[in-house]
């Protein structure tokens, strides 16, 4: 197990790769959870352990507004944090695990009497927070609640629950809404137009459709236009419910 200066159990750059390749145990079902959402804990050939949520695509309750197998969704964003090089989403694995196809996360070794609200009061973690902002402006998150922000044992903010993100029609729904009309570091500019600049998601291909990568493209572009934080421009209607 990690020590508690750690986030995960095991150094982040092993983790995607023990997911996919590890022993699979089913330790409890997490609650308040609307679709199937498992702690399992993931073993491989020398004993290590990694705790994850896994999310299998069968356990998923069918919506309208968005096709089946969201577990795709958590893995991409995973992705598209990667690829922008913030370390904001713990990692993600797309896995045929014990329920099935489904994506397993890290665990957060997380102080849970936190949550965006508490942290932003406090002034904590501004930099990981204005990354998860832009990372959802691009990936169009439908669910930034606040429970959402996990402060780490190592002092980071992940966000997590990704499964309502990347859809084509503009949905934004988030409570990241403190930064409004401020400029956007340099820094994050900076990682948004490489991402741009690549052109082209071959890591996304098994995860969503072309008109969803395109508009991430596209949302990507207008980040780097406007280059500050947006306004709710519905006047208040792009919250998710319930907020924490």
């Amino acid at each position: 197990m990690a020590d508690s200066e750690s986030a995960f159990d095991l150094p982040r750059a092993e983790i995607v790769s023990h997911f996919e390749n590890g022993e699979y145990e089913i330790e409890g079902r997490m609650p308040y959870s609307s679709n199937t959402t498992l702690l399992v804990s993931v073993t491989d050939d020398n004993g290590k352990v990694q705790q994850g949520i896994y999310k299998p695509g069968r356990g998923e309750r069918p919506l309208w507004d968005f096709p089946p197998d969201l577990y795709k969704r958590e893995v991409a964003m995973f992705r598209v944090a990667d690829m922008l090089g913030w370390d904001v989403v713990p990692p993600t694995a797309l896995v045929d695990g014990p329920l099935g196809l489904g994506s397993v996360q890290a665990f957060v070794n997380a102080d849970f009497e936190q949550h965006y609200f508490t942290l932003h009061e406090a002034g904590v973690g501004f930099d990981d927070l204005y990354q998860i902002c832009v990372l959802d402006l691009i990936a169009n998150n439908t669910d930034r609640k606040s429970g959402h922000c996990l402060l780490g044992a190592d002092g980071h903010i992940y966000g997590i629950d990704h499964g309502l993100s990347f859809h084509a029609q503009w949905k934004l729904r988030t409570v990241l809404w403190d930064f409004v009309g401020e400029p956007i570091p340099d820094s994050i500019l900076t990682c948004v137009e490489q991402f741009v600049e690549a052109g082209s998601y071959p890591e996304l291909a098994d995860l969503l459709d072309e008109f969803e990568i395109d508009a991430m493209a596209t949302r990507a572009k207008a980040v780097l236009d406007e280059k500050v934080f947006p306004d709710d421009e519905t006047g208040g209607h792009r919250y998710p419910w319930p907020l924490v």
